[in-house]
Order: C-alpha cells, then sequence, then structure tokens
C-alpha cells in the first residue's frame, strides 16, 4: 500500500466527506479523514476503512483556522509523505435567516470556513502536487452546492453566495494550474440526505424538498461519493475547471 496514492477529505467524519473516504478507500487511496471536533465519527471512518484493509488517519483541523490548515497537511506530510489529491468538502450552513436579519459574525464565519479556508487548503495542496514545485501533479475536487445557482432565498442566502465563490475559485485555479499536473472540477449537490440540514436546524429538509426535485427523490451521500472520485481519478484526466451538478435535476 506504501505506493498507493493519498488523498485528504477536509470534513470527512459525516455525510458526503465520510462517503467520499470510504469510497476512496475501496479505490485504493490511502485517506486522511479531517474532521473538527468530531472526532468518534472521524476515527469511525478510520476504523471501517482499516477493517476491510486500507490505510486512513484521523486529523483534528478545523478549516476556518490558518494555523490549523497548515498542522492538517504537515500531519499529511508526516504520516503518508505524500498528497495526490484533495477534497474541499468541510463546509458550514447557518439557521434559515432572511439577509436584512443576518449579523456580520455569521457571514464572516460563513465565508470563512466555506471559501477561505476551501482556497487555503488549495493552496496547501498546489504547494506539494505542482511541478513548479517539483510535485507529481494530483487533482482538487471543491464541493459546491447548487444553492450557488439557486439562490437559497429566505434560507440562507450567505451559504449560497459562498457556494457561488466556491464555483468561480474553481474555475480560476484550474486554469491556473492546468499546465502543472493538476486537475481542479467541483462537484455541485442538491438536496441531499445527510445530517448537515440539521446543524441548520432543518433535519427533515431533504425529505420536505423531494417533491421539488425532478427525480423526486433526495440524493444520498454516497451518489455524490461517485462523482468525486470519478473526478479525483485517471478516469477524468482531461477534465479540468468542470463542475458537475449531482442534483436529480434540479
Amino acid at each position: 500500500m506504501s505506493n498507493a496514492p493519498v488523498v485528504l477529505v477536509t470534513g470527512g467524519s459525516r455525510g458526503i466527506g465520510a462517503a467520499v473516504c470510504r469510497l476512496a478507500a475501496r479505490q485504493g487511496w490511502r485517506v486522511a479523514v479531517n474532521y473538527a471536533s468530531s472526532r468518534q465519527a472521524a476515527e469511525a471512518v478510520v476504523a471501517t476503512i482499516t477493517e476491510a484493509g486500507g490505510e486512513a488517519m484521523a486529523i483534528q483541523g478545523d478549516v476556518g483556522t490558518a494555523a490549523d490548515i497548515a498542522a492538517m497537511f504537515a500531519a499529511v506530510d508526516r504520516h503518508f509523505g505524500r498528497l495526490d489529491g484533495l477534497v474541499n468538502n468541510a463546509g458550514i450552513v447557518d439557521y434559515p435567516q432572511r439577509v436584512d436579519e443576518m449579523s456580520m459574525e455569521r457571514i464572516e464565519r460563513m465565508l470563512r470556513v466555506n471559501v477561505t479556508g476551501s482556497i487555503l487548503c488549495a493552496g496547501e495542496a498546489v504547494r506539494r502536487m505542482s511541478s513548479r514545485h517539483n510535485g507529481r501533479g494530483g487533482a482538487i475536487v471543491n464541493v459546491s452546492s447548487m444553492a450557488a445557482i439557486l439562490g437559497s432565498a429566505t434560507q440562507y442566502v450567505d451559504y449560497a453566495a459562498s457556494k457561488a465563490a466556491i464555483d468561480t475559485f474553481t474555475i480560476g485555479l484550474a486554469r491556473e494550474v492546468a499546465a502543472e499536473g493538476i486537475r481542479v472540477n467541483a462537484v455541485r449537490p442538491g438536496i441531499i440526505e445527510t445530517d448537515l440540514h440539521a446543524s441548520g436546524g432543518l433535519p427533515d429538509r431533504a425529505r420536505e424538498m423531494a417533491p421539488s426535485v425532478p427525480m423526486q427523490r433526495p440524493g444520498t451521500a454516497e451518489e455524490v461519493a461517485d462523482a468525486i472520485l470519478y473526478l479525483l481519478s485517471p478516469s477524468a484526466s482531461y477534465v479540468t475547471g468542470a463542475i458537475l451538478n449531482v442534483s436529480g435535476g434540479r
């Protein structure tokens, strides 16, 4: 396994992130499972992978903090000695509010975690992967949201705006490093059955929104993970700057 590629998944302890970690391991990746606070959940993902014969480690770190991001990548360097993939999955929502009710603190936290954190993580990855830095190449997949297109009026326009920033960042970074052996793509999940909505006070949102989806059902974390692993894989060798909707047609 020591020559197997290594992927770091931010927010890898739950939901889409955990599904990505499990699938990546099944497809032969060694996996760094990042988590902010849910150590037990991250260690459960690691245990699932190692019990199946894979290799994984849990790494604590809040992507809203620059020092934590630096420490996270340093831990990957020490443990694995290489980095071939990054999935910028960590992100937050907040309680539904209109824009005229939002505080500066709420908006700044949303952008710090969802946008600044993803950009800083990508920068760390580029410094390790880029041929410009004597790297061997690699792939970055950013997790956006259909909210970036739909706007999430009366729910969380700030979240939607943060994901629109991720879309633009994906395209810009993809072009910046395309000649340096790094591909950069994104997925836009639609209504997905995870506990992200519960953290925003809407635990039943996925089921309640199902009638608004052309496929008439929410998606699963595993369906999003399939798309992410495709974009990480050699099968997507000529794909960069793409944003793939995983939204049931929404």
